[in-house]
């Protein structure tokens, strides 16, 4: 099989699982247990916390570990929101932010909060995808206690200029969060640098075991965050997610961490150019094209428009490779992806097009050998027309 579909999910990379396997197996005691094979479990957490502030910027006490992404959004939107409603109840985000954070504020809609939804650029301006700052300016309020931007899309890959985001958004003296699931491990991150407050990522999307996720909490100046908690017996994690620690998903994530891709530029490099090469064969295809700022945008993803082809007829014929016409999480879902409704695309445009996102296993036979497919299947399917 040709798996090309590492945004929704990656391999775990053997050096993880070994680093798992005797925390699944001997060591497989409670981290909170005081015993020494408890002490052994805790400290194997520490070193995990250590190699995933030293990705992030950020201080080990900063960090909330979760089951994924999803709960790590939900713990900062609702913590957030609920903690800081004295001082106004606006949150500001964006038509194309994963489900995941336009669900949560929907929930929060309808327990009397306000939520602004900042439009895109629309596909073929300069800067498709990309929010306007000036929207941003616009919007905020001497009530907006919240402003939450996803840094890289997941569908096409686009990335938002954070740092001027967080900058505008603590101007108004509002805290700033950002979905950076797609971003760890591939994008340098400094969180002091880059001013962010809260900060949500999961393990599956670089290299790592699913399952395990987390949530970075500042906690030094210039905002000490606090947030309410969504689970509670126990106290972990500071108070702020009770449970047991997930011990060898803990592990697992922070040896992912030490090994990302990020840390490794010739790996980023490769990436890079069998995406290139992927992208422009494929817009040799009459009837194609790049959806999503191609100045901005991730190195490993493209999302791409193929003219009178359905999709899913698309991936029922590329039998044996795996792409995504969406988000994995929307998978469920029959409606058309609604961050390309967002950026101006109909539904017919929208149900025509494929995101391929590339990854540390991808080989150049891979690239040949999916160009060479997409061709016949794209052929085979306009004939029927």
């Amino acid at each position: 099989m040709i798996y090309l579909d590492n945004n929704a999910t990656t391999k775990i990379d053997p050096r993880v699982l070994d680093a798992m396997m005797p925390f699944l197996t001997d060591n497989f005691a409670n981290a909170a247990s005081t015993h020494p094979f408890g002490v052994s479990a805790h400290e194997a957490v520490k070193k995990a916390r250590q190699q995933l502030a030293d990705l992030l910027g950020c201080e080990t006490h900063e960090l909330v570990f979760t089951s994924g992404a999803t709960e790590a959004i939900n713990l900062a939107l609702k913590g957030v929101a609920e903690n800081y409603q004295s001082r106004g109840k606006h949150i500001i985000t964006v038509q194309t932010e994963h489900k995941a954070v336009l669900d949560v504020c929907l929930y929060l809609e309808k327990r009397g909060y306000e939520v602004t939804y900042l439009p895109v650029r629309p596909a073929g301006s300069v800067g498709a995808g990309l929010i306007d700052l000036n929207d941003l300016k616009a919007a905020l309020r001497p009530d907006t206690i919240l402003v939450s931007v996803m840094w890289v899309n997941n569908e096409t890959g686009v990335i938002q200029p954070i740092e001027e985001i967080a900058r505008l958004t603590h101007e108004a003296g509002a805290l700033f969060m950002t979905d950076a699931t797609q971003a760890v491990g591939k994008l340098p991150i400094d969180v002091d640098n880059l001013h962010i407050d809260l900060l949500t990522f999961s393990a599956h999307k670089f290299y790592g075991p699913k399952g395990i996720g987390g949530l970075f909490v500042r906690q030094r100046r210039p905002h000490k965050i606090k947030l309410e908690a969504l689970l509670h017996g126990g106290g972990h994690e500071r108070g702020l997610r009770s449970g047991t620690l997930n011990v060898p998903g803990i592990v697992g994530m922070g040896k992912a961490a030490e090994l990302a891709p990020v840390a490794d530029i010739k790996e980023t490099q490769r990436i890079a150019s069998l995406h290139d090469q992927l992208e422009t064969e494929l817009l040799t295809i009459p009837g194609t094209r790049v959806n999503g700022d191609r100045t901005n945008r991730l190195y490993n993803t493209t999302n791409i428009y193929f003219e009178n082809c359905d999709s899913d007829a698309l991936i029922m014929g590329l039998e044996g490779i795996a792409v995504s016409n969406g988000s994995a999480c929307t998978a469920a879902s029959i409606d058309p992806s609604h961050v390309l409704l967002a950026m101006g695309l109909n539904e017919t445009e929208a149900f025509s097009c494929l995101r391929f996102s590339l990854g540390r296993f991808t080989t150049e036979a891979d690239v040949t050998q999916t160009v060479r497919a997409v061709k016949e299947v794209v052929e085979s399917l306009r004939a029927l027309v």
